[in-house]
């Protein structure tokens, strides 16, 4: 009896273990803007200020992220390794608003997000 509870307990242990590595990742679409972290951080903007401004300070080191349209922010991550920045991708992107495809990965509530493909929301395509 002792061997079949420790097999049933490794067995349940296991699942729940490969169900809480998962649980963390999926996919998904957000729309929002690129836009520095600084700024979506200290100055609590809900939009960039200007695209030269986004520019300017992603140009100085800051991070561009996505703010998303319901107040998430999420930050771009490569799944190469060694992981590369994702700055230069999404250069062309800062400041505007955009649709992004892809994985989003959850760590304690901080998100990050594998791009896939992102494409500009209405003027300036």
């Amino acid at each position: 009896m002792k061997t079949f509870s420790i097999a049933v307990l490794f067995v349940v242990a296991t699942t729940l273990a490969s169900g809480s590595a998962q649980a963390g990742r999926q996919r998904a679409t957000i729309k929002g803007y690129v836009i520095d972290s600084a700024c979506t951080f200290i100055k609590n903007l809900k939009r960039p200020a200007s695209r030269e401004c986004a520019v300017a300070c992603a140009k100085a080191g800051s991070p561009l992220v996505i703010l998303a349209t319901d107040g998430r922010i999420y930050l771009p991550i490569s799944d190469a390794v060694p992981a590369t920045g994702e700055n230069s991708r999404l250069m062309k992107y800062a400041g505007k608003k955009v649709v992004v495809t892809g994985t989003v990965y959850d760590r304690n509530g901080a998100l990050g997000l594998v791009i896939e493909k992102v494409a500009i929301i209405g003027k300036g395509k």
